[in-house]
């Protein structure tokens, strides 16, 4: 079968690949369009070192959790001011909605001290029973709100609201126990605290 008589301009965009008689077109992308495709390379390598560079709150999860969380404390006023005591603190600890904020606030303050899981890094341990400024739950409030350790540990009462203290202090109870893996060795001299109870220990 002979070869169609293409015009001069047709025949010039005409690749020079032929399959069973059919030809393709020289048809390259739109400028526009490669310039899309180099974007979405850019973007790719920024957003794997933004997500991917090891720090624990810049994740998708985190983010979505710190928008729960902020949605979450505009509705403190179904719980009204809560008052740090064991009671309060206990009442919080397995409480699936609440734990949320509790959680986020400390992944959003806590994590460069105690580690991602309460493990400890700088801060101590929060995961095993030898706690150094912490004998009954509500100490756990005490020592976020009042600080500790000349101020190694800082006060955060003029920092976070009352309620967001309380969670987290629900939220580090919760953690006792969990013993997560490359928890930092317990702290030497200490004794044992009592399990938590809603009852302060004398």
């Amino acid at each position: 079968m002979n070869d169609p008589i293409l015009h001069p301009q047709v025949a010039d965009q005409m690749t020079d690949h032929n399959y069973d008689g059919i030809q393709e077109y020289d048809n390259p992308m739109p400028g526009w369009w490669k310039m899309i495709f180099l974007g979405t390379i850019v973007y790719s390598v920024l957003y794997m070192y933004y997500y991917h560079n090891g720090k624990v709150t810049r994740s998708i999860h985190s983010d979505y959790q710190a928008a729960v969380a902020a949605n979450l404390r505009l509705q403190f006023a179904e719980i009204g001011e809560l008052t740090p005591d064991a009671k309060t603190i206990m009442q919080y600890v397995d409480d699936p909605k609440w734990s949320v904020v509790g959680k986020s606030v400390f992944s959003t303050h806590c994590v460069s001290c105690h580690g991602a899981n309460g493990e400890g890094k700088v801060g101590p341990n929060l995961t095993d029973d030898l706690w150094k400024n912490v004998k009954n739950v509500d100490d756990i409030a005490k020592v976020i709100l009042e600080g500790a350790n000349n101020n190694a540990m800082p006060a955060w009462r003029t920092r976070l609201h009352i309620n967001e203290a309380v969670l987290v202090s629900s939220y580090v109870a919760s953690l006792r126990g969990s013993n997560p893996a490359g928890a930092k060795p317990p702290i030497t001299g200490e004794k044992p605290i009592p399990p938590w109870s809603a009852t302060p220990q004398n």
